[in-house]
């Protein structure tokens, strides 16, 4: 069998590799030719993929930065960014780019999967559309179906093989084909009866944590107005064995999926004159997480006797979630530009992501620029830095991610 995939990043690459892995031929097509160019020589720029076993795979992964050689294949699976424009709606641009030009590939006998992240009627509108401009049947001549992505970029835990699999065919035909092509993968895959409900089904999902991070972010407000610790309050309420899961606060929610999905359903919910206040309530309490998490470090900075003008911040951990070097949606990102904005001189140290040349700034060695700090910010925590010694070096230490709770100290401040 051979496989085809468009777009090689979080969610595309692995997806190659387990495909490979288990003998199929994959087919990667990627429209960055710089990104190409280092697959080809066996460099990969995601944590989950190692360079060794991209290259233990040899002549199984083809990269191209054409959509020609998608022709030989016998199942397509686009797995490309589906990003908010500067109004915060769906942008579907490079959805439509892919389709489009895969279409003009497109052979009968092929099977279509989307597993880009999109909101409910993209496949039948969208992708359908777009794919039978080929003069080609969808249902008939080729199948399609939706397969929404369930990465969890840097995990141990949860991979391709052992995340459950949600698929939903365009006919019942299209969903056969699609559910023998993701077991080969898949330990356990999932049917839906339609592409639309794995499309909700996956904004559920998102949602879901979107919301309840949303809440325990205004909990947290709330604890530090009333003066209670709000780190030993979700302790306490994670005892409970039933009926509470723990989400915890922090600086805002990152990645490609959380901070993007509730707007996705938002904006369609509004095609239906339906307009959805809580999910939409919930995606402003996380935007506006940055500016509070800003006052607090000012306030600690102030505590000290140090004014936010020309003081020395080190945030610790830019990336979005510990593990990893993705940067997409990073709070940390908001919480440079708004220290900047007050006049603070920000440095930052990250074991995974060396340099942010957007913002000019270089990963720093972490306990010379601890030292140098006037307030070390724990934004991420990745697992690697031993934050209880930073407490004891840095000056001050703000602790926006309750990593350091059973430490006490003058020096400390936690969200």
């Amino acid at each position: 069998m051979t496989v085809g995939i468009v777009g090689l990043g979080y969610v595309g690459l692995p997806l190659a590799v387990a495909f490979a892995e288990t003998g199929s031929s994959v087919i990667g097509v990627d429209v960055d030719e710089a990104h190409v160019r280092a697959l080809r020589e066996g460099s990969s720029p995601i944590e989950d993929v190692p360079d060794e076993r991209l290259r233990e795979l040899g002549d199984r992964l083809q990269f191209e930065s054409s959509y020609g050689p998608l022709r030989e294949a016998d199942a397509v699976l686009i797995c490309v960014p589906t990003p908010l424009s500067a109004n915060r709606e769906p942008d579907l641009g490079p959805l439509r780019e892919a389709t489009e030009a895969l279409a003009g590939v497109l052979r009968e006998g092929q099977l279509v999967v989307l597993e880009s992240t999109t909101y409910p009627g993209t496949t039948r509108e969208v992708a359908l559309t777009a794919l039978e401009r080929s003069g080609l049947r969808a249902g008939e001549a080729f199948g399609l179906a939706y397969s929404p992505e369930r990465v969890d970029p840097g995990s141990r835990h949860y991979t391709v093989r052992n995340t459950p699999k949600l698929v939903g065919g365009l006919t019942p035909a299209c969903g056969d084909r699609a559910e023998e092509l993701y077991r080969t993968v898949c330990d356990d895959v999932v049917r839906l009866s339609t592409p639309e409900a794995a499309e909700l089904a996956k904004l559920l999902e998102n949602i879901f944590r979107s919301v309840n991070i949303a809440l325990v972010n205004e909990m947290a407000l709330l604890a530090h107005r009333m003066k209670i610790d709000i780190w030993e309050v979700i302790g306490a309420a994670a005892t409970k064995p039933f009926g509470f899961m723990r989400f915890d606060p922090g600086p805002g929610m990152g990645g490609h999926c959380l901070p993007i999905d509730p707007f996705y359903l938002a904006w369609r919910a509004r095609q239906y004159d339906f307009p959805t206040e809580f999910i939409e309530l919930a995606g402003k309490v996380n935007q506006a997480q940055p500016y509070w998490c800003e006052l607090r470090i000012v306030e600690a900075l102030n505590d000290a006797g140090k004014p936010v003008r020309g003081a020395k911040v080190l945030l610790v951990g830019v990336a979005y979630k510990p593990g990893v070097g993705d940067l997409r949606e990073s709070p940390a990102l908001k919480l440079v530009e708004l220290l900047r904005a007050h006049g603070a001189d920000v440095s930052y140290h990250d074991p995974y992501v060396p340099e942010l040349p957007e913002q000019g700034l270089r990963s720093q060695p972490l306990e010379d620029a601890a030292r140098a700090a006037d307030v070390a910010v724990i934004v991420t925590a990745h697992p690697q830095v031993d934050h209880r010694a930073l407490v004891d070096v840095a000056p001050l230490t703000v602790d926006l991610r309750g990593v350091t709770v059973g430490v006490d100290g003058p020096n400390l401040v936690r969200l």
